[in-house]
């Protein structure tokens, strides 16, 4: 699961196997390691992931599908667009996919 998260992660940011290593001092060799679930990551580079991309540990590691958000330093009125954000981008999904 690993493998699948950490590719989605990159593409979903739009970035290269070069441009996300860049992103955690390691080379594109060991990102597509990584993808292709040759090799898996030390615990300090996995949370090292989770803290550069704002996921957390149990989604990298397909423990939970849920994407967290780091709102740390947000005033509840902006924590509150995010949602209202989310909110509408889920409606719309729904629309598209009925």
């Amino acid at each position: 699961m690993f493998a699948e998260r950490i590719k989605e992660l990159r593409l979903s940011l739009g970035l290269n196997q070069v441009q996300f290593g860049r992103k955690l001092f390691v080379t594109k060799q060991c990102i597509s390691n990584w993808e292709n679930g040759n090799i898996q990551p030390s615990i300090d580079m996995l949370i090292k992931i989770a803290e550069t991309f704002s996921v957390n540990t149990d989604y990298l590691l397909g423990l939970s599908s849920k994407y967290t958000l780091d709102t740390e330093g947000l005033t509840n009125e902006q924590i509150l667009h995010i949602r209202n954000i989310i909110d509408d981008l889920k409606k719309l999904q729904k629309k598209q996919t009925d």
